[in-house]
């Protein structure tokens, strides 16, 4: 199975749920597939997120354009932060990032440089899109498609942080009609990497070993001994789109956060309403056991 090459900007709220981490590993490890363009940083200490994201890809010897972004939300919601972002490092502040501009302006002069040839993908709470959607016009009907991991959809959806923690911007993205793949957590949490996925994982050199150390603080603070890769799963969506089952349709976010998946033949969404989950999950460890020795200039 055969993909388009991607070229990709990845806004993120990396450092907190292990997740991000693993994301970045998987389009890091999928060169035939993906070059990741830039990276931006969204939701509370923003310029320590850009630092860690910077040092997990140079530890696997890819040098990112890292640009941190909006560190409130635009809704008003107090930030979430665990207390663990980036402990497992102690001199993150040399690393490189671009703080030149803000990172929705970033995305938006990336997009707008290149109309209809990047993908954005969004795996945090969504202020960086929406100001940009915001403040570039044309921005949004720029992006070739964006991917999602956001929402949770079905008779018993629940708010599920990457939406209720900033309902403002979330509506402000959904509304913009960007073409949008999103994976919601009924998908998700279908899938775990268990102890001997983390162990491939840790086994795959210096990169492997700082993705499990993070892993580890992320069980650590949940009391699990195993991970969800939420968003490894939405990059997938991109990377093996034949692994997923969509149906298109609208998504509207109610005052408590709660997303609603409303069919529509003609929606600009499509929502992931199934997955070949066993085969997804072993693309994820792959993929990131790969992402080191492979090079993706970006």
């Amino acid at each position: 199975m055969t993909t388009p090459l991607h070229h990709v900007l990845l806004d993120t709220d990396i450092g907190s749920d292990v997740d991000d981490a693993l994301a970045l590993g998987v389009l890091l490890g999928s060169p035939a597939d993906v070059r990741v363009e830039a990276v931006t940083t969204v939701y509370g200490d923003t310029l320590l997120r850009a630092r860690l994201a910077h040092r997990l890809a140079a530890l696997a010897g890819h040098e990112l354009t890292v640009v941190p972004g909006a560190e409130d939300t635009l809704s008003g919601k107090e930030v979430w932060w665990a207390g663990h972002e980036g402990r497992a490092f102690t001199d993150l502040d040399g690393e490189p990032v671009c703080a030149e501009c803000p990172a929705d302006r970033f995305l938006a002069e990336a997009v707008l440089a290149r109309p209809g040839e990047l993908d954005v993908m969004g795996i945090a709470p969504q202020a960086n899109l929406a100001l940009a959607i915001a403040h570039a016009p044309g921005f949004a009907e720029a992006i070739r498609t964006l991917y999602l991991m956001g929402g949770h959809f079905g008779p018993d959806a629940k708010p599920e942080h990457n939406i209720v923690s900033d309902i403002t911007a979330a509506r402000a993205v959904f509304a913009a009609g960007i073409p949008t793949v999103i994976t919601g957590i009924e998908t998700t949490r279908r899938v775990c990497i268990g102890r001997d996925g983390i162990e491939r994982i840790r086994a795959a050199g210096p990169y492997g070993v700082a993705l499990a150390r993070e892993i580890d603080a992320w069980t650590d603070f949940t009391g699990e001994g195993w991970s969800v890769p939420h968003d490894p799963i939405t990059a997938l969506s991109m990377l093996r789109p034949d692994l997923y089952e969509t149906e298109p349709g609208t998504v509207t976010v109610d005052d408590e956060g709660v997303t609603t998946f409303h069919p529509d033949p003609s929606g600009h969404v499509r929502l992931v309403v199934d997955a070949d989950l066993d085969r997804v999950a072993e693309e994820i460890v792959a993929r990131i056991e790969r992402a080191e020795t492979t090079d993706t200039a970006s």
